[in-house]
């Protein structure tokens, strides 16, 4: 049977030996990957298995901060790394590294469990449900109806082409102000900006990007894009293609103008977007939305709850209300019934062992509809969320409903 254990610095290259082969990437690193990766290395959190003397699955986590509605940074265990060596699969293995790890967390006084899932189906059964979800565009530039002549924004503001230093030292300020207003967003440390700059580089196959930032007419920086182009010609004819690494904008006006620039740019016709959120404004800058094509659109960050009380009480409510929810957690980590009373002004939430339920529903929904990318009423029509009182689930889902979609920006 193979062994269960914490990861150690001696293990640290033939785990990561490990974790390719479970992604079926070249089981041998470069020495400066492996140096690079060293620094992610986090002593008590990095799980694996090992059959005799090779490592046959790993897993990793590190603490995180969630933005739920309303702004409220939520404490999360986030996991990634997740993998199980082809010789070794049905044995158990993720569902002990699984169990060890949200025992750790819940122990430490993390609220939630974050990871993004590489396979739909796996990880229901641990309690995860889909909490946010990303569409991808690919902008045809020459239909997009923008005046090819622009030379830059009209509001005051200005855009400015930026190298990797200005990035890291302008990007986490602007990344702050940004995450605090969109729920679903996670924090990015000071390696993140390294790694995203090249300073850190973790994979071989690495770019030079561009980077732009704009600056409104206070000259306060309200939005950052970095990208990459192609450099492909038909014939004579360019026929380049940007591809956006990631875009963020504190105001409407800075996003707007950041992709108009985009689309600007001499010899692209076309711009793919990266996953932004499902309810993006992109399509809608464009004389004409139709040259905004969807090309790819699915779930994106899972959440585990693993205190229900301070995750509602976390987050914020439109609406006023009292709801009883009844929750089945088969892990046995948060489940119960509970008693949340909402309002515009706060929330309140108590475990009750008395009067029955509104809705009856699992820890995986719950996480579904917590960040406010999925709806009550939705779930109740698939038969996943029991009504115990009639109206109940459109009472719930009034209560739970957010002004707009959440959205992780990030991959982890």
């Amino acid at each position: 049977m193979s062994d269960v254990r914490i990861v150690t610095e001696a293990d640290f290259e033939d785990w990561q030996r490990a974790l390719a082969t479970g992604f079926t990437r070249p089981p041998v690193l470069a020495r400066e990957q492996l140096d690079a990766r060293r620094r992610l290395f986090r002593p008590g959190r990095w799980r694996g298995a090992v059959d005799g003397d090779r490592w046959v699955a790993t897993f990793r986590s590190f603490p995180q901060e969630l933005t739920a509605v309303g702004g409220g940074l939520v404490p999360a265990d986030a996991i990634s790394g997740v993998t199980v060596s082809p010789t070794h699969r049905r044995r158990g293995l993720l569902s002990r590294m699984m169990a060890q790890d949200l025992a750790a967390a819940k122990e430490r006084g993390d609220v939630v469990a974050t990871l993004i899932a590489a396979e739909y189906p796996i990880y229901g059964r641990y309690g995860f449900g889909p909490a946010t979800w990303s569409t991808e565009w690919t902008i045809e530039v020459p239909r997009a109806g923008l005046d090819p002549r622009w030379s830059g924004p009209k509001d005051g503001g200005r855009i400015d082409l930026v190298d990797g230093e200005d990035v890291r030292k302008l990007g986490p300020e602007l990344f702050e102000r940004f995450r605090r207003a969109q729920p679903g967003a996670i924090d990015r440390d000071e390696l993140w900006w390294q790694v995203a700059t090249g300073v850190v580089r973790i994979h071989a196959d690495w770019t030079e990007p561009f980077h732009a930032v704009y600056r409104a007419a206070s000259g306060e920086v309200e939005g950052l894009v970095t990208y990459t182009c192609d450099d492909r010609w038909d014939g004579k004819q360019p026929d380049q293609t940007a591809t956006v690494r990631g875009l963020i904008a504190t105001t409407p006006a800075a996003e707007r103008a950041l992709w108009h620039y985009l689309c600007s740019i001499d010899w692209i016709t076309k711009v793919r977007t990266g996953f932004r959120g499902p309810d993006d404004l992109l399509p809608l800058h464009l004389p004409d939305p139709r040259a905004a094509r969807v090309t790819g659109h699915g779930d994106w960050l899972w959440v585990r709850i693993l205190d229900v009380v301070r995750a509602l009480e976390a987050r914020t409510y439109e609406g006023s209300g009292v709801l009883v929810l009844q929750v089945v957690d088969g892990a046995g980590m948060a489940g119960g019934r509970f008693r949340l009373e909402a309002s515009p002004e706060g929330a309140s939430c108590v475990p009750t062992g008395t009067g029955s339920a509104d809705l009856t529903l699992d820890i995986g929904d719950l996480a579904s509809v917590w960040l406010g990318g999925e709806s009550l009423l939705r779930l109740a029509a698939l038969g996943r969320v029991q009504e115990e009182r009639e109206g109940a689930a459109r009472k719930a889902d009034a209560l739970f409903r957010s002004p707009g979609l959440p959205w992780c920006p990030d991959m982890f």
